[in-house]
């Protein structure tokens, strides 16, 4: 793809145990490439990736004069690695203990040794401030600077690096929060400080805070390093500032990010999400199952109408996968899926009853899976994939990376003589396993929010999806699997076509019969005047910029809300029966049930900022006669081990069809399609697999 001109665009996304890159030219013609991920210095493993594509591309960094966007694992894994600084919690005198009380609730009722993620703030770097917010917003007592700015001084002593300011109320009210943090910032002019009213202006404390405490502990990482990306991009020669991806499955500037690194915890994933909803409107699919499986992690998310979904709430470093409660609630907007430590470098073990487990522990890109040979020494779902000849050990990444099938060998006929079994069958039970494993986290997922999994059709990508898609597919009743072209690097993909945007909330409880809709609407446009300056960083033109508008509602006497999207018309002309009648469509679907008599209350305001979705052309339509396999191999997927057609996957012509059991291999992963399969070409370059009856 020699190109000397320019009109090239470049994504990359660093995840657990790879680093994918896209180089996309403007006519669609694109160059892909992965590397191992460089955990001690991210930008190592960037640069890497990036040099790669260029040079595979045959051009410099200055024809890169279309975005350049990134996504990162570096604040999911700052938080579940502890590898933030020393961090101190500033609260409301008397609130000291609110991350460990947390919101009282047990999310295991019958479990006596119940655990929680330690707290990133230790009780002896958390303190508390004389003043006081009332719950209308009123100031009752103003914060001491003398008092904060004595408090600063002991942190830096202390050698503290960031803050967490969260006071009781401010997300009706921020002048207290934004008193002692200038206060603090005077007297300690190093220290990074977070403040709830800024980070997170919801209602309940302990989100809340939780939320903010993240953002303080990681900002002193994350900023820092998109400066530095920034920095280095610019000293190579690449023309325009990085955009970074976020969780809500927009982009924004460095500046923002930087700012608000929480709101970056799920990027790579959100990223692999909005590639599903191009090519469900590519496809003119409008329900979808999108199915990533990368090195570390799969994720599962459901696209309906063309849209992923999106929750105002999540949780990080659960203890338990399956338990809502067991970890760090975060109250920023994101793409709604579902993550469980089930990728490629998954190991497998034995566990206390003699059964065999998979995940969630994993190998990661170091040492990583036994066949890379980088000093593993457990088996992984990677060398299960080796051993069963799903992978092809001497063209691994085209062959620029060869594989150790022999040690993969032997670690499993090691796990097979704990479990009395050859080496084989011992591979076989952990494709299994881990198979079911992601189709029960799918099931859940889609269940927990009343939608029928059954016959969707999965689009599967990340560098192990493919491999392992069919059978989680017929685990779940799909009769359709998608593999996209570009399937093993689409989370990077996904970040060329996302838009910018940016998702604000501002709490304000009220009853919908006496809502003071002037107050409303002077908090929408407050939103919309962020949202706005956020946008134009990005590049965005103000005439250019959308919003849409949503609302946090419950009945009376309710604890958790419903959110419902709204016109901006119904905010703007005061309409209190458009909304209660959005409210109450969206309860009834979820629970099947109104309750007309009973008063509805206005939680929280919700708006999305967003810019146009990028133009993106079609991929090149493959052409030519249909290709003959390139050779044969034994997969011991079935007892049989029968040998079966391998095709590359450039060679395959639209419309060619392949029956299953066959390999389609492509540099950077493998489509496997199993027995009872038929995959055709699609004019699209995705090729789709169908199950027969």
């Amino acid at each position: 793809m020699a190109e000397t001109g320019a009109g090239f665009a470049l994504a990359v996304d660093i995840g657990g145990t790879f680093t994918d890159v896209v180089l996309r030219h403007r006519d669609g013609r694109a160059v892909t490439d992965k590397t191992l991920t460089t955990h001690r210095d991210l930008l190592e493993g960037f640069f890497r990736a990036v040099d790669l594509a260029l040079g595979r591309a045959g051009v410099a960094p200055a024809a890169v004069d279309d975005v350049t966007v990134h996504a990162t694992t570096l604040v999911t894994n700052a938080v579940i690695e502890r590898r933030g600084p020393p961090t101190a919690l500033v609260t409301t005198q008397g609130f000291r203990d609110v991350l460990r009380i947390r919101n009282e609730h047990r999310y295991d009722m019958f479990d006596p040794q119940i655990e929680y993620p330690e707290p990133l703030v230790p009780p002896e770097l958390t303190f508390g401030l004389d003043e006081r917010v009332l719950a209308d917003g009123r100031v009752a007592k103003p914060v001491n600077p003398d008092e904060a700015a004595a408090l600063a001084r002991e942190l830096a002593a202390r050698g503290v690096s960031a803050v967490a300011i969260c006071l009781l109320n401010a997300y009706r009210n921020g002048a207290n929060e934004r008193a002692a943090r200038d206060a603090m910032m005077r007297a300690a002019p190093g220290l990074h400080i977070a403040i709830s009213s800024e980070v997170s202006p919801q209602i309940r404390e302990y989100p809340r805070t939780s939320t903010t405490v993240i953002n303080a502990y990681t900002q002193p990482l994350v900023a820092p390093y998109l400066d530095a990306l920034a920095a280095e991009l610019t000293r190579r020669g690449f023309p325009n500032r990085p955009l970074i991806m976020l969780s809500n499955g927009g982009v924004v500037g460095g500046q923002v990010a930087g700012a608000f690194p929480v709101r970056m915890i799920e990027s790579g994933p959100a990223a692999g999400a909005l590639a599903a909803t191009h090519f469900a409107e590519l496809l003119g699919t409008d329900r979808l199952l999108s199915f990533d499986m990368g090195g570390t992690t799969a994720k599962a998310c459901l696209i309906l109408d063309r849209k992923p979904l999106v929750a105002g709430e999540f949780e990080v470093d659960r203890r338990y996968r399956f338990k809502p409660g067991s970890g760090f609630p975060i109250t920023i907007p994101s793409v709604d899926m579902i993550e469980i430590g089930a990728g490629g470098g998954s190991i497998a073990r034995i566990d206390n009853l003699g059964l065999l487990k998979v995940g969630p522990r994993s190998a990661g890109s170091e040492p990583g899976p036994v066949c890379y040979g980088r000093g593993g020494g457990e088996p992984t779902v990677t060398d299960s994939d080796v051993v069963l000849g799903l992978l092809d050990a001497e063209r691994f990444l085209g062959g620029d990376m060869k594989l150790d099938r022999a040690g993969a060998e032997a670690a499993f006929a090691k796990l097979g003589e704990r479990l009395g079994v050859d080496a084989v069958t011992a591979a076989r039970g952990v494709f299994e396993v881990v198979c079911e494993n992601m189709a029960g986290a799918a099931r859940a997922h889609a269940t927990d929010r009343g939608i029928d999994w059954r016959g969707l059709p999965m689009l599967a990508f990340g560098g192990a999806g493919p491999v392992h898609a069919c059978r989680v597919a017929e685990l779940l009743d799909c009769a359709q699997v998608i593999f996209p072209p570009m399937a093993s690097v689409l989370s990077a993909f996904g970040t060329l076509v996302s838009p910018v945007r940016l998702d604000l909330v501002r709490s304000s409880l009220d009853t919908l019969s006496t809502l003071d809709w002037d107050a409303a609407s002077a908090l929408i446009e407050g939103m919309a005047a962020e949202g706005r300056a956020a946008l134009a960083e990005a590049g965005v033109a103000e005439a250019n910029a959308t919003f849409s508008l949503g609302v946090d509602c419950r009945y009376r006497g309710q604890q958790n809300e419903v959110t419902t999207e709204i016109p901006m018309a119904v905010a703007e002309s005061g309409d209190a029966a458009a909304l209660r009648a959005a409210f109450e469509e969206t309860y009834e679907t979820l629970y099947g049930i109104r309750l007309p008599d009973v008063e509805v209350e206005v939680v929280t305001w919700r708006l999305a900022a967003r810019g146009p979705i990028p133009a993106a052309s079609p991929p090149p339509i493959p052409g030519g006669a249909p290709a003959a396999p390139r050779t044969h191999r034994v997969v011991a997927v079935e007892a049989a081990a029968p040998s079966v057609p391998v095709y590359d996957r450039a060679s395959l012509a639209v419309g060619q069809r392949v029956a299953g059991p066959a390999i389609i291999e492509e540099r950077e992963t493998t489509l496997v399609v199993l027995r009872g399969w038929v995959a055709q070409v699609h004019a699209s370059g995705a090729v789709i697999a169908e199950r027969g009856s």
